[in-house]
């Protein structure tokens, strides 16, 4: 039971990273005709309404218990509002690939939080598979850039990656207490709260948008926002942060291949070797297994 439950969520990790990869240049377009926090508040909108009707079939009568209150809108406000404060503004500053490679410092990152606050045990073939993986990053990184070398895009990127392990560990204790989709459902509307100060702010820029700009706003909404993070979110009760930041890894190749394709943006040889050595290093991280004290 414990192997088909592990299927499924890395099936649903794999398909989290397709949604999130191809939301970079979804974003990208989207930016063409909006600012950066109406494209996230819009975004999960949509998602917000969508997790209501499904939470409604699901767990009609689940509420919020008042102790956790504060960890779901901490991680509404860090992995939503904060999170896309961040990527959308980095996103406006340098190329969809570039935005997403930055990402790939996640597993490093979220390992070195998980280690300090959970003493979590790491076998060295983990910590291989998270070494090969950050060594892509970097090399795909080294390789963006020489293309556009803006460092306030990437300063945003990493803001987003620290908003995003914050995230992670505040949902960490709501599992015990809620479903998934309960936790997914009050995130997203804690974080689409969090977006109203900052839509009144550019509601100066506000212009009208044409359909390819709304067709990948309602994108981000159902597939990125209200699918990728419910499942995500059955990745990581099972799977645990670390294995879910390193599989994170893979989002930066679906980008690069994707930005390419839908946005003429540069390919190299050293991202498509770093892409490959990604791929690599997530195929080690997902076989490691830790040795439990005997």
């Amino acid at each position: 039971m414990t192997m088909k439950k592990n299927g499924k969520a890395y099936f649903y990790i794999i398909l989290t990273v397709l949604f999130w990869g191809l939301s970079f240049p979804s974003t990208k377009t989207a930016l063409s005709a909006m600012p950066p926090m109406t494209i996230g508040f819009l975004r999960f909108a949509v998602a917000v309404v969508l997790l209501a009707i499904v939470k409604r079939v699901m767990v009609p009568n689940e509420r919020l218990e008042r102790r956790d209150i504060p960890w779901a809108a901490g991680a509404g406000l860090t992995g939503v509002t904060l999170y896309f404060l961040f990527e959308n503004n980095g996103i406006k500053l340098i190329s969809a690939s570039e935005c997403s490679l930055v990402i790939g410092v996640l597993p490093a990152i979220t390992m070195i939080a998980e280690r300090i606050a959970f003493r979590t045990p790491m076998s060295p073939l983990k910590y291989l598979g998270v070494a090969m993986s950050v060594a892509g990053v970097w090399v795909m990184v080294s390789a963006g850039l020489a293309l556009s070398g803006n460092l306030g895009g990437y300063l945003c990127m990493l803001g987003a990656v620290g908003s995003w392990v914050v995230y992670c560990f505040l949902t960490r204790p709501l599992f015990a207490r809620h479903s998934r989709i309960a936790i997914v459902f009050y995130q997203s509307l804690f974080g689409l709260v969090g977006f109203i100060p900052f839509i009144l702010a550019e509601s100066p820029q506000w212009k009208p948008a044409g359909p390819l700009v709304w067709l990948n706003v309602v994108y981000l909404g159902i597939l990125c926002s209200a699918a990728g993070y419910y499942l995500y979110a059955v990745g990581l009760e099972s799977l645990g942060v670390t294995i879910c930041a390193v599989f994170l890894n893979l989002v930066p190749v679906v980008t690069v291949v994707a930005g390419f394709f839908l946005l003429g943006e540069r390919l190299s040889l050293a991202q498509l070797a770093g892409g490959a050595i990604v791929i690599a290093g997530v195929y080690l991280a997902s076989l490691a297994r830790v040795k439990k004290p005997t």
